[in-house]
């Protein structure tokens, strides 16, 4: 297992190094989107209409954080758990989605569309929204301002912790 620095947006060559069970640490813009986000994404796109951002290289958080507190961009930004995306994942994924991070198991379609659009599913810390957030620099609502904590938002981070747990090859840290 090998610790790998990214910066986003992600290259196919950077996806190809990773292997279920390395560390990551992620630097750049990633973006935010849980269940309602996703289902306006793909409803967007039915009718033509582009993201609200550039998908090639993209990372998406399954994330629904608090407000910010004083002095601070966000406030606790832990993962919600992921297989709540999996009917919506794998159209991102070939739009050119590289990563997205949340908790928990995916879907075999999921699985496979990791595989077939050389992506990867990384897992960040379930219960540690406090400390994760602390590497988020900026954040800022790109899309449905509406929802909330729901909103799609682009939050630049530092050395943001995850683990890769399904790679392009098949590889499942959870099967360890």
């Amino acid at each position: 297992m090998q610790t790998h620095t990214l910066n986003t947006p992600i290259s196919e060559a950077k996806v190809l190094e990773l292997k279920s069970g390395d560390k990551v640490l992620l630097n750049g813009t990633i973006y935010t989107a849980r269940d309602a986000a996703h289902k306006r994404m793909l409803e967007a796109l039915d009718q033509g209409l582009e993201l609200p951002f550039e998908p090639q290289g993209a990372v998406i958080y399954y994330v629904g954080p608090t407000p910010a507190p004083p002095g601070r961009p966000i406030g606790s930004a832990g993962p919600t758990t992921s297989y709540r995306m999996d009917s919506y994942a794998p159209r991102l994924y070939g739009l050119g989605v590289k990563a997205s991070m949340g908790k928990g198991k995916r879907s075999p379609e999921v699985k496979q569309s990791l595989k077939d659009n050389k992506a990867v599913y990384l897992g960040a810390t379930g219960g540690a929204g406090a400390l994760l957030s602390q590497c988020i620099v900026s954040a800022e609502v790109v899309a449905y301002e509406d929802l909330g904590p729901e909103a799609v938002r682009a939050l630049v981070v530092k050395d943001f912790p995850a683990l890769v747990i399904n790679d392009v090859y098949g590889g499942e840290l959870y099967k360890i």
